[in-house]
């Protein structure tokens, strides 16, 4: 991903473990920013999402006295369950980040409902938006990156639908993602479709979609994708079923539906605008909105609700502004 971006990372926290749970890597993440903060001495911290990373690292950089920005703040479920732990991650983090960064006007009004939006507050629209356009981009341009991604890509026929899933969440393991498997194994019986599962890594994960949809007809399983590779597969998808956040905005910028296998969404704008179908993980309400989508009595259009390309250029230009402004702040002080 830094290799795609032309990005160097000048650190590299090496926290990463094995079947690793969420304390242990919380107090790896802790313990190593800890030690980078100490010794580099940054003038503020900026944390994005609601990873366990980005907690831990806003979390060390709280207890050393260290400004924390937050980029997509204000997402909510309001259900700490769903999606867990992220909907915890996230509202913990807004509750000490300055500035902060909604992406869109209704994460901004979910911040001030809650009563910290008084602090520094832009809304930007999401950085994933801006990497997602840039990508389409270069790949439309550079022959090279094409070949390479096809060299990723199980052989596609342009006659039939493509059906992308993807499926990652910790409360979909387990019954849940049988239940998943379930509805794939019932649209490939159903309809003439190319279904093409991107696996997750996750054991726990794999053992499951294997075991139930190796050998399939219509179904084809990957492993997961270099970024440009799944963007580039993405484009071409007729309709995406997923439990992932950030698809819910990238499809919604390329208007293609996409059947939400969870119970709850942080991303409602992109109910509003037709392309999410909150479906949960029944296998029948996930295979019935699926077939809806597929005869197109839910079309789904292009949107920028969630992003215009400029959420990057309005974060630098905010940090700027709020960097002069502490400075002056703290020489009056």
């Amino acid at each position: 991903m830094l290799d795609f971006f032309g990005i160097a990372a000048d650190f590299d926290l090496n926290v990463m473990r094995k079947r690793q749970r969420l304390n242990g890597l919380t107090a790896r993440v802790v313990k190593a920013v800890d030690r980078l903060f100490r010794d580099a001495r940054p003038d503020h911290v900026i944390v994005h999402g609601d990873t366990t990373g980005a907690l831990a690292a806003a979390q060390a950089a709280f207890n050393l006295g260290i400004p924390v920005a937050h980029v997509e703040a204000g997402l909510r479920t309001y259900d700490l369950a769903n999606p867990w732990p992220e909907e915890f991650n996230r509202r913990a983090i807004d509750l000490f980040a300055d500035p902060l960064f909604p992406p869109t006007i209704l994460a901004a009004d979910n911040l001030r409902r809650e009563g910290i939006g008084g602090r520094e507050m832009t809304v930007t629209g999401n950085t994933v938006i801006d990497a997602l356009f840039w990508t389409r981009r270069r790949i439309a341009g550079d022959r090279g990156l094409r070949h390479q991604i096809e060299s990723h890509l199980p052989p596609l026929d342009p006659g039939r639908p493509l059906v992308l899933v993807t499926a990652h969440r910790r409360e979909n393991q387990g019954k849940p993602l049988h239940r998943i498997c379930e509805a794939v194994r019932g649209l490939a019986a159903d309809r003439d479709l190319q279904i093409v599962f991107a696996v997750h890594p996750s054991p726990a994960i794999r053992r499951v979609v294997h075991r139930q949809l190796d050998g399939v007809r219509g179904v084809t399983l990957i492993d997961a994708l270099p970024y440009p590779a799944f963007i580039h597969l993405m484009c071409h998808a007729r309709l995406i079923l997923s439990d992932s956040g950030g698809i819910q905005e990238e499809a919604t910028a390329l208007g293609i539906p996409v059947i939400l296998m969870r119970d709850t969404t942080e991303r409602r704008e992109g109910v509003a605008e037709g392309t999410v179908h909150v479906a949960g993980t029944d296998t029948a309400d996930i295979v019935g909105q699926a077939q809806r989508a597929l005869d197109g009595l839910t079309p789904a259009l292009p949107s920028d609700t969630f992003g215009d390309e400029r959420a990057a250029e309005r974060i630098v230009t905010a940090m700027r502004s709020f960097a002069l402004h502490r400075e002056r702040d703290l020489r009056h002080a």
